[in-house]
């Protein structure tokens, strides 16, 4: 789809090189503008070959080439990409590539159709704009990490990156607007992404709500307190999710378990209380999952398996269409779009691709 497209990535770590893997998936090439000693994430946490995961996973199919921004000469070649470039994201802080030289005024001296991103944590002016902030941060100013607290009420700490993870997408989803506008005027633009307002923006139904009722748990019908849409544990200790919403999704439940008992009661209480949602809560746990799983695939009731990341690849729908594959390298990842087909592609070395993209640019 987006064949033809170059995009010039200044970031690091994981919002904005996800971003530009969902375009480099697209067809776009992007060209990972990298510092000497490379993306902070290629040193990060768990490695494979020497190399951080959390780089491996968000820079397949990409292009790197090493630049120091901080010399002339750096700046000088990083302008010379962009002049060749029909797009660029940068995830420095506000203020940074200005110093560079490298912002969208200078840039657009250059190249006047060029859309510009910026990826920053609170936007490029008021108040936070110049403070640091992780994923955990932008969870938690955006309203969403109140909504993730246990049966005691306590916060619960996510162990996946959400916010980062919608910035990318965010992202992405911007620059894509930003060159369709462009076919359209033959106009570049600029735009800049703040994560903590893009995850804030999931929260307009709480806040709707909450200004009606007073209730700060967003859609009751499908927040856990009722007996139709909710978690359950099974025998084996693991657990499935019941999204039985419709009428017709939980009379065929019922009907199937042999409860017809149960129909009346399909928005009543997740509670002890509740004589109908004891029995289900007592039915979940006499099956283990699997066996849930294959009710599941026969009964059309919306219930589900809640799966741990090493279950993804055996999972039929996901099996069918090659969603988790391997790359040349072997590594596991996940397509980004799952209709489209996948070349097997890895993340690229640090500096791999400097010397044939350099002297193409020079010519």
């Amino acid at each position: 789809m987006l064949d033809g497209i170059r995009i010039i990535d200044f970031t690091n770590y994981l919002p904005g090189p996800y971003a530009t893997m969902r375009l480099a998936e697209l067809g776009a090439e992007v060209i990972k503008i990298e510092p000497v000693k490379g993306d902070p994430a290629r040193e990060l946490g768990v490695k494979k070959d020497d190399t951080g995961i959390v780089f491996l996973a968000n820079n397949r199919q990409k292009k790197s080439i090493t630049l120091n921004l901080k010399e002339i000469e750096g700046r000088e070649r990083a302008l010379q990409l962009i002049k060749t470039a029909d797009a660029v994201l940068e995830s420095f802080r506000p203020g940074v590539m200005k110093k560079l030289g490298l912002d969208y005024e200078r840039v657009i001296t250059h190249k006047d159709d060029i859309v510009y991103c910026s990826l920053t944590g609170y936007g490029n002016a008021g108040t936070f704009s110049h403070l640091g902030g992780h994923d955990i941060n932008f969870m938690a100013v955006s309203g969403v990490l109140s909504q993730l607290k246990d049966e005691y009420g306590k916060l619960v700490h996510p162990s996946i990156q959400i916010a980062d993870y919608m910035g990318g997408m965010a992202a992405s989803e911007r620059i894509l607007a930003g060159l369709v506008s462009k076919r359209l005027t033959g106009k570049g633009s600029y735009h800049c992404i703040s994560i903590a307002e893009t995850v804030a923006s999931i929260m307009g139904i709480h806040l709707l709500i909450e200004q009606e009722t007073g209730d700060q748990t967003g859609i009751k019908e499908i927040n856990g307190k009722f007996v139709s849409y909710a978690i359950y544990e099974t025998k084996d200790l693991r657990y499935v999710t019941l999204g039985a919403i419709e009428t017709k999704f939980w009379f065929n439940f019922c009907q199937a378990l042999g409860r017809d008992d149960w129909m009346n009661a399909h928005f009543s209480k997740a509670e002890m209380n509740n004589p109908v949602y004891m029995q289900v809560s007592d039915l979940f746990r006499s099956r283990n999952l699997a066996e849930w799983i294959e009710f599941g695939k026969k009964v059309d009731c919306c219930l589900s398996p809640v799966l741990e990341p090493n279950e993804l690849q055996s999972f039929e729908p996901f099996n069918e269409k090659e969603i988790i594959f391997k790359t040349h390298t072997g590594s596991l990842s996940v397509k980004m779009h799952g209709d489209q087909k996948q070349n097997g592609a890895s993340s690229p070395s640090l500096g791999e691709h400097t010397e044939e993209i350099l002297s193409k640019a020079s010519e």
